[in-house]
């Protein structure tokens, strides 16, 4: 499996290379994020934290997660 984070530091992004079968979509929807023509290919500082959980929430394959951070210390 090939898990790589990306950290924004509110969220730590997830992602499963092995399970990406759709990064056309999250390409066309929130460009500022996920480049794939790039690499990195995602950029987690281009988007507000809440619209790229919403991103990451639609994605059709469960290959992209995330985890907040902890904050508090």
């Amino acid at each position: 499996m090939a898990t790589r984070e990306y950290t924004n530091g509110d969220i730590t992004i997830e992602w499963d290379s092995d399970r990406c079968a759709h990064a056309s979509f999250c390409w066309q929807e929130l460009p500022e994020v996920f480049r794939p023509q790039e690499r990195p290919w995602v950029h987690p500082e281009g988007a507000s934290t809440e619209r790229i959980i919403e991103q990451i929430e639609r994605c059709p394959t469960g290959a992209l997660g995330y985890r907040r951070n902890n904050t508090s210390e």
